[in-house]
């Protein structure tokens, strides 16, 4: 089995996938694929990854999907990878060559019998001038833990990069079955809740902030709003054991939810049961729909407006 899949979802992005192919090339650690899967392209992504497919001393493999938003593109990379662990690659990524190396070395270093427990590793990133994005991790080489004690206990915002074992994500599918865009953490969360991470600070990923999107999304509150609401309805049923470390997010999220849930067809409602599952996030719903309520009105008027 090869260690690792490098995972790229890509829809029109031909003008900066070279970062990815290039930092490939150079990795000091070669016991990898690339995964290719493209979204829709068509601004000539395939001919420039069949020139490369010539050329690479790795293997890529390219599959090209209809348009279907990242949730299926990210199913469908998880289903063909080969590899044992699953680290994805954002279209315009760049990495330091001794990034795979690194996250070799710190998962290897989980004891054998303890890596069961564990999802994977997760480092920094920084921009193209050497600036770390957003806040490193707790203690001195990083620490152990899961993303939402990382979130709600530490507090650590900001862009991370890190990979994933393969079966765990075959296991923790985004729902396809949802139209427009899934928000990730419906993955990160329902994870988070039975492994931990090795979360590491070194610098693994230089992150570009470039205009557009490697995978295409709507970014429209009613068209996007069945994913939005399966996410908020889980952050209700499954984060709720943070509400003291932030109550004024959890109030929010309480507030999108009747935002969301009146986008949402009723009957689409009825069939996958939104309502949450948690007392205590049913009372927030319930003290929050005013401004629920107010929300979905301004988006209603927003919408006719333009």
């Amino acid at each position: 089995m090869t260690f690792f899949t490098v995972f790229t979802p890509s829809y029109n992005r031909a003008r900066t996938l070279h970062r990815v192919y290039e930092s490939l090339q150079h990795q000091t650690f070669r016991d990898f694929e690339w995964l290719i899967v493209d979204d829709g392209s068509t601004d000539g992504t395939k001919s420039i990854v069949e020139a490369w497919q010539k050329e690479a001393n790795f293997p890529i493999h390219y599959v090209w999907q209809e348009n279907g938003h990242k949730k299926k593109a990210f199913n469908h990379g998880v289903r063909l990878a080969k590899g044992e662990l699953f680290l994805p690659a954002d279209s315009d990524d760049a990495f330091p060559p001794t990034a795979l190396e690194r996250f070799v070395h710190h998962w290897l270093a989980i004891p054998e019998h303890e890596r069961i427990h564990f999802v994977g590793v997760c480092g920094l990133c920084q921009d193209p001038q050497g600036k770390i994005v957003g806040d490193s991790f707790p203690g001195d080489w990083g620490i152990d833990s899961d993303s939402l004690e990382m979130r709600y206990r530490f507090g650590v915002c900001g862009e991370k990069w890190g990979f994933s074992r393969t079966d765990i994500l075959r296991a923790h599918p985004f729902p396809e079955h949802l139209p427009g865009h899934v928000p990730e953490g419906v993955v990160w969360t329902a994870i988070a809740a039975h492994y931990k991470t090795r979360f590491i600070n070194e610098v693994v990923r230089i992150y570009f902030q470039d205009a557009g999107n490697q995978v295409t999304q709507t970014r429209n509150p009613a068209r996007d709003a069945a994913g939005s609401l399966y996410w908020k309805t889980m952050v209700l049923n499954k984060e709720l054991q943070w509400f003291w470390q932030n109550p004024v997010h959890f109030v929010i999220e309480a507030a999108r939810w009747t935002r969301f849930r009146l986008h949402v067809d009723k009957s689409q409602a009825q069939r996958e049961r939104f309502w949450p599952g948690s007392a205590g996030g049913r009372l927030l719903v319930v003290l929050m729909a005013p401004m629920g309520v107010a929300w979905w009105l301004y988006d209603c008027w927003k919408r006719r407006s333009h």
